[in-house]
């Protein structure tokens, strides 16, 4: 039933093409104002966590999860924390594992389905920052960590967390990583092969773990290869394909009972055909998806100069705030 059959985005004239809707807001685009305030949460098997606050002074908040190799700097998470402070609510960017400018002390890092570091943040908020409102935002990678995590949670989801969104997710692992191995998608490959080459080879080289190598990693050109390599191993997965089969996250949509909207462009290069889950939409009556023809991964800008709030952060405002969620 929650299928949005109509997007009211609209690219700018000359954006009409995936490959400039995903580069110029990536490359471009400025948001200034946003001032964090950084804590860090200490993990039980002795790792941490930084979470970047905008504070608005208030009892709801949004957690941001960022993309594959992103911060809380990078613009698309400023955007959306300056609109979330814009409409009065606490913004708070989650830094997965390593991402924070200061590596993580151990081996293992972060995944596309490591849901506990998210559940740990969560009670830390509830319970020591006191909030009354928790809203979920994942972005790419980011998001399939929020679709998995709301899904899997299912109706023990804390009361606290009252709706959930999601952004140009790619949440069909394996399918998604055969899309990003083709010529067209050739520049964005490369560019997440040079930053997870070098932090394996890092770590390699910091903790020296038995059978890792890295002559191996040096090799690596795709997805597949870094999975397997480090990926799986490291988060105790079996291989590239288990790690992908076990933390897809449209395999836990069905188990959503919180309003929750995924939004993906059609025109994503990033996505293949099964990141685009209108059967489950369908059949649930919590889970919302909207599939503009445009958009490009993660773009969405509503002017030429990609200057101002783009058109996601506004459609995610707009949809916490007809859920009359809050006073």
């Amino acid at each position: 039933m929650p299928i949005i059959e109509t997007s009211t985005y609209q690219p700018p004239h000359f954006y009409k093409n995936a490959h400039i809707e995903t580069i110029i807001p990536n490359q471009f685009r400025k948001v200034k104002n946003i001032e964090y305030q950084r804590k860090r949460l200490e993990t039980p098997d002795g790792d941490f966590l930084d979470l970047d606050f905008s504070s608005a002074n208030n009892k709801t908040a949004l957690l941001l999860l960022h993309g594959l190799e992103g911060d809380s700097q990078k613009e698309y998470a400023k955007g959306m924390i300056k609109a979330v402070n814009q409409s009065g609510w606490d913004g708070i960017v989650m830094n997965l594992r390593g991402c924070s400018g200061e590596p993580n002390r151990l081996f293992s890092a972060y995944h596309s389905g490591k849901t506990d570091d998210l559940d740990l943040v969560i009670e830390y908020l509830a319970t020591q920052e006191n909030y009354d409102t928790i809203l979920l935002y994942g972005v790419s990678l980011g998001g399939n960590i929020v679709l998995k995590y709301v899904g899997e949670q299912g109706s023990q989801l804390s009361s606290k967390i009252k709706a959930a969104g999601a952004l140009s997710v790619p949440c069909h692992l394996k399918t998604s990583a055969i899309e990003l191995h083709k010529r067209s998608n050739w520049i964005y490959l490369q560019r997440f092969m040079r930053k997870l080459k070098r932090k394996g080879i890092e770590k390699i080289k910091v903790h020296q773990p038995p059978n890792y190598n890295i002559a191996d990693f040096k090799k690596a050109r795709n997805f597949y290869d870094i999975d397997n390599l480090y990926t799986a191993p490291a988060h105790g997965f079996k291989d590239a394909e288990d790690y992908w089969e076990k933390c897809h996250s449209r395999q836990f949509i069905p188990g959503i009972k919180i309003p929750t909207l995924l939004v993906n462009a059609q025109n994503d290069t990033f996505l293949s055909p099964e990141c685009y889950p209108f059967e489950e939409a369908k059949n649930s009556k919590f889970f919302h998806f909207e599939a503009p023809k445009h958009g490009g991964h993660v773009g969405f800008s509503l002017n030429h100069r990609v200057k101002g709030e783009f058109w996601t952060e506004q459609r995610f405002i707009n949809f916490f705030k007809e859920l009359e969620l809050f006073d």
